[in-house]
């Protein structure tokens, strides 16, 4: 039997993630992570130390994310993907973006400030060759 419904999994509550366009900002030919970006990473950083969750270090990753936005407008679900990644990998959950190999991105019913559900897991390589998912 080759265990893959048992791997390390790991779910997180975050809150709202700024969207691509304002975790940037630039100032003449310098770029760097908004005010909004860094006090993102700061309250995942805080999160996962408190959820005392361990590091998958260098493993294979797949995640799921469920963003519950603040309200009905419309928004594109993919804007929100490089702030969560940068700040989970910032707060020590594994040691690079290059590491994740799938990613589920749903959107979920609105609710009060919004909010961000996470789901990280170890992928199998085993589990990945046999039933063919590369």
């Amino acid at each position: 039997m080759i265990p893959h419904v048992m791997m390390p999994m790991i779910k997180l509550e975050l809150p709202y993630p700024p969207s691509v366009n304002n975790y940037w900002q630039a100032s003449g030919h310098r770029r760097f992570i908004s005010k909004e970006g860094v006090a993102f990473s700061k309250a995942v950083a805080e999160i996962v130390k408190n959820a005392k969750e361990p590091s998958f270090e260098d493993r294979r990753l797949g995640i799921d994310v469920t963003i519950h936005p603040r309200s009905k407008r419309k928004f594109d679900l993919d804007n929100t993907l490089k702030a969560i990644l940068d700040a989970l990998m910032k707060a020590g959950m594994y040691n690079d973006d290059s590491q994740i190999d799938c990613i589920d991105v749903f959107r979920g019913d609105p609710v009060d400030k919004g909010m961000a559900v996470i789901l990280l897991y170890e992928i199998n390589p085993y589990y990945r060759k046999l039933t063919g998912f590369y």
